[in-house]
């Protein structure tokens, strides 16, 4: 789902559920597999220096962070071992 700055702050602060935050470029190949790009300001909160990325965030904080491209299966296995 693609957010607006202020939806996903909104998100980020009220969510009570762990909330994967997807990172990526249209220029990048690996990234155009995943999840919608996000607005640059956000990326460039979060210092995000590597796209794909992906940050995991529970009761708005970051828990966990990932860079490089998985299929469904691999983000399925790397959220879990986060949560779980």
């Amino acid at each position: 789902m693609e957010v607006s700055t202020r939806e996903f702050q909104t998100q980020l602060a009220r969510s009570d559920i762990p909330l994967l935050v997807d990172f990526w470029a249209p220029w990048c190949g690996p990234c155009r597999m995943m999840a919608p790009a996000f607005e640059q300001a956000i990326a460039a909160q979060f210092g995000i220096r590597s796209i794909p990325t992906m940050i995991l965030f529970a009761g708005g904080r970051e828990v966990n962070r990932m860079s490089g491209a998985l299929d469904a299966r691999g983000i399925v296995g790397w959220v879990g071992q986060q949560i779980g």
